[in-house]
């Protein structure tokens, strides 16, 4: 973890088994192993933290991506409902505008003779499209 090797170790303990002496020797090294500890723990709670951190971060930005993502979506089926409407509404006028363009000044029932039969609306005309 430092880059001591096992040769530093065994020279460190030495130093320390001369320095501190064989009876105050086991107190410091369980002293030193209980904060090795804490601080591992320390490192691995801030670590854990982070990575939430960063992984509700990055949930986040997906989350807003979508958004995005369907805002334009929205966008795109509205004008396309818009474009929609227009296109019905051209097709409506044209249609009312040949209706009009169509239809005769005078009734029909004034120019039909007394007696003769009244053309039925199921009748063919050959200027009108067909519809199956």
């Amino acid at each position: 973890m430092f880059g001591i090797s096992g040769g530093e170790l065994f020279f460190i303990a030495i130093i320390a088994l001369i320095v501190l002496g064989p009876e105050r020797l086991p107190k410091v090294t369980r002293f030193a192993g209980l904060w090795v500890r804490r601080a591992r723990a320390q490192w691995y709670s801030v670590k854990d933290e982070l990575e939430r951190e960063l992984a509700a971060e990055e949930l986040k930005r997906s989350l807003h991506d979508a958004q995005d993502a369907m805002r334009d979506t929205e966008q795109k089926i509205r004008d396309s409902g818009a474009e929609a409407r227009r296109e019905f509404d051209d097709l409506r006028n044209a249609v009312a505008n040949r209706h009009t363009d169509e239809t005769p000044a005078a009734p029909a029932e004034a120019e039909t003779p007394p007696g003769s039969p009244t053309p039925s609306i199921s009748e063919d005309r050959s200027d009108e499209p067909r519809n199956a």
